[in-house]
């Protein structure tokens, strides 16, 4: 059945019905039937339409689009309509407006125009999530409710006196005490010590930099404080609709918000992706984005936003390419989506989305964007056997959002120039090209069920994510600027890689981060040549741990870059290429890719369930070996395909299914 009551795959998209008069209604429902559309998303920005006034609710409209849409035999996935408060609501109660870290409080007009902490917002919220609830419980085009919209997309944080309070509320509860915070903080440093809770503020713009440990808290607040609104609608949803998914949109591979804390809070993980068709690595990015959608929760999910063609939103919106809907569309079912679905049904004609594509374009049933629409609809359909099937990885990816927001604190670090989601990809790249599964997943948690996890950098490093590294009975490879600082920020006695020390054989001596254009030379023990850019480290190691590279040239010239003991591996640089390496511990952990092959360039493989998906991203025809004593059927073409090399053309995919044998 999948993420909600609706049959096989789901395809849709965000529909806008206020934005239309009546009369056009009739003429989406017929057209989403034709496209053969199961499920859109209703009510996201409607508030100031369903509650013109406090307290005062017009769902007569809505009431006709449910049932239309039922009608037509098309689910609801209803939003709470509180993504953007009324104009009602911010004129009597303009506190509820957010307040920049200049002091500045921003004015409404956009979207998201609300501050996280504020009591009266959170009041209006769950009044309206409560009437929306009880309005529509038993409607039979109900199968989720969809909690506000892309929180953190425009509103992350607020500096306002209401978030003030809220935080120093949030401190107390961490730390205990002004003792406590003060020890956590470090005040000690820069004059900073606090004598009574009142003192504490946000991390407001300040002559020189902040505190980092100040701002570390404040992250983990700024995250904690928006899922609290969330948690609060969702209960009353839950209270009064006990059976119906509730989900928020994500924001695919997100800094603000810590999806691991927000997964927990969800009964189906969504996505929002906008994969750019300029950038050239944008096949990856997606990639990586949709298997931390899938390992969130460790079950299928569901891309709830992507885009037909070009978005509106960057300096130069570029339109995808004939075929690159489907094929990007073909990725998200291939890295475990329970469906397709796009922002938006009918392409707006005001507002700040005019130009953003949509499933049914300005220029009608008349239009590529509309053949292309229907062409994907019957290719989710074809692909219905593939819902609710799931994805075996032997390899893990470690991601952690407090180290996230630790590594990148502006004015304290070695170097700017690290990015988690950069490392993340750094790793992940090579692992996507050889068809490796790959799952992501927070320290700490239990990784006995994998054969290689990868820490492509762990800056903040407790003890008990060092004691499930060190439990890990598998290959572990462990990447540079890791282990060096605790839960307040503070960096570990005796210097890096600190808890992880004993495990990794290593000390790290001194950090040398190289300049932007500056290359050091790294050589393996076998005489390959790597480039590292960006950071190097001067180690020093134990005894009984082995060197697997050194660097050639300059200070560090001889010195380990590589090391090895046990099966943790340690790479104190960022090579420009990690392959090398990578197929060394791939090789020790007995992992393969899912065909068991190499692929060519711009080939993507992925196994979900018994089906196995190639998607050919690149411009020309690729062959893909398979077992030549396995039989296939192509579900998209139907076409039956014998075992060997099956050639996928550019732009193209191919979702096979083994036959069975032939006596």
């Amino acid at each position: 059945m999948g993420l909600t009551r609706v049959p096989g795959l789901l395809f849709g998209g965000d529909y806008n019905p206020e934005q239309w008069p009546e009369e056009v209604w009739q003429e989406d429902v017929r057209l989403m039937a034709e496209a053969g559309v199961n499920l859109v998303t209703v009510a996201v920005f409607s508030w100031s339409r369903l509650e013109p006034g406090s307290g005062s609710y017009d769902f007569g409209w809505l009431d006709r689009v449910l049932d239309l849409l039922h009608a037509h035999g098309i689910a609801v996935d209803l939003a709470t309509a509180t993504a953007t408060p009324p104009p009602w609501l911010v004129r009597a109660h303009p506190e509820v407006q957010p307040v920049d870290a200049a002091g500045t409080r921003l004015e409404f007009g956009s979207r998201q125009g609300y501050c996280p902490s504020s009591p009266v917002f959170r009041a209006a919220t769950v009044r309206l999530a409560r009437a929306m609830a009880e309005r529509y419980r038993d409607h039979p085009a109900l199968v989720m409710w969809h909690v506000s919209n892309e929180y953190a997309d425009h509103t992350a944080e607020c500096f306002c006196e209401e978030s003030a309070r809220d935080f120093r509320r949030w401190l107390q509860r961490r730390h205990r005490s002004l003792d406590g915070l003060n020890t956590a903080w470090g005040t000690s440093c820069w004059g900073q010590h606090y004598t009574d809770w009142t003192q504490v503020e946000p991390p407001r713009k300040a002559p020189g930099p902040v505190n980092p440990a100040q701002l570390l808290d404040w992250r983990r607040f700024s995250s904690d404080a928006l899922l609290a609104c969330f948690e609060a609608e969702r209960a009353v949803l839950k209270e009064v609709t006990p059976d119906v998914p509730v989900t928020t949109n994500f924001m695919s591979v997100l800094r603000d918000l810590d999806y691991w804390s927000w997964a927990a809070a969800e009964d189906v993980v969504t996505d929002d992706a906008y994969p750019d068709p300029a950038d050239p690595r944008a096949a990856v990015k997606a990639a990586l984005s949709y298997d931390l959608m899938r390992s969130l929760k460790q079950q299928p999910w569901l891309l709830l936003e992507s885009a037909p063609s070009a978005v509106s939103w960057r300096p130069v919106n570029v339109p995808k390419d004939p075929g690159v809907m489907r094929l990007h569309s073909l990725q998200a079912l291939a890295h475990g989506s329970d469906g397709v679905m796009f922002f938006q049904w009918r392409q707006a004609r005001y507002g700040p989305e005019k130009f953003h594509s949509a499933m049914l374009p300005h220029g009608g049933t008349g239009t590529r964007q509309w053949r292309e629409t229907l062409a994907l609809g019957a290719d989710v359909r074809r692909l219905a056997a593939v819902a609710g099937s799931g994805t075996r990885a032997e390899v893990a990816l470690l991601l952690d959002w407090d180290s996230w927001w630790g590594l990148e604190a502006p004015e304290s670090m070695p170097s700017d120039r690290l990015r988690l989601h950069e490392l993340l990809l750094s790793w992940y790249a090579p692992l996507h090209q050889r068809g490796v599964a790959v799952d992501l997943a927070p320290p700490g948690r239990d990784l006995s069920g994998y054969r290689l996890v990868i820490a492509p950098n762990l800056y903040l490093c407790t003890a008990g994510h060092a004691a499930a590294l060190a439990a890990f009975p598998g290959q572990l490879v462990v990447g540079p600027f890791s282990g060096v600082v605790d839960a307040a920020d503070q960096v570990h006695h005796g210097g890096a890689p600190g808890p992880l020390r004993d495990l990794l054989g290593v000390r790290v001596e001194e950090w040398r981060p190289l300049p932007d254009g500056a290359v050091q030379e790294v050589v393996t023990t076998d005489g390959t040549r790597l480039l590292a850019r960006t950071w190097t480290e001067w180690l020093e190691t134990a005894g009984d741990t082995e060197v697997l590279a050194r660097y050639r040239g300059g200070p560090l010239h001889g010195r380990p870059a590589v090391t090895r003991r046990g099966a943790a591996t340690y790479v104190s640089c960022l090579p420009e290429d990690p392959a090398p390496l990578l197929d060394a511990v791939l090789a020790a952990a007995g992992v393969t890719g899912v065909t068991g092959a190499g692929l060519p360039a711009g080939v993507e493989a992925c196994r979900r369930g018994r089906h196995l998906f190639l998607l050919n991203h690149g411009t020309q025809p690729a062959a893909v070996e398979l077992p030549a004593d396995t039989a296939f059927t192509d579900l998209l073409t139907g076409r039956a395909l014998p075992g060997g090399p099956v050639t996928v053309a550019p732009g193209d995919a191919v979702v096979l299914e083994a036959r069975p044998a032939t006596p």
